[in-house]
């Protein structure tokens, strides 16, 4: 667990999960207000219903989830999975920057991160527990 960049793995690791975790969150969010329709989401990419936003960031969630125990096991598909799961997380909360600025720039920086990571560090074929 000593070499090089293994804290960049274990950093990965649990910023996928917790973003996904915090995705999952978001999808329970849209589906609890998907009633209260909002002006503001007509010119949205996925339109303005709130459930289909719902169901996105529940799969974003499961991809998330699943790409963190991808990584703690060290498994290369995990990795690579990891990687397109931190640039999913970093290109959807551009979505919501002008409703959620801070929140969405936080979760760019996660991504970002994330796949800095997993590119330069993340070529271990080892285990992380």
């Amino acid at each position: 667990m000593n070499e090089k960049g293994s804290g960049w793995r274990v950093f990965a690791c649990i910023m996928l999960g917790i973003g996904g975790i915090m995705r999952f969150f978001d999808a329970i969010w849209a589906f609890a207000a998907h009633n209260d329709q909002t002006t503001s989401l007509e010119d949205a990419l996925f339109g303005h219903s709130l459930t289909t936003y719902g169901w996105i960031y529940l799969l974003i969630a499961f991809l998330m989830i699943v790409a963190s125990i991808g990584v703690v096991v060290g498994s290369q598909i995990g990795r690579w999975i990891g990687i397109v799961a931190g640039a999913v997380l970093a290109i959807t909360a551009v979505w919501w920057m002008p409703y959620y600025p801070v929140w969405s720039l936080t979760y760019i920086g996660i991504g970002v991160l994330v796949i800095y990571g997993l590119v330069v560090y993340g070529k271990s074929d080892e285990a992380l527990l």
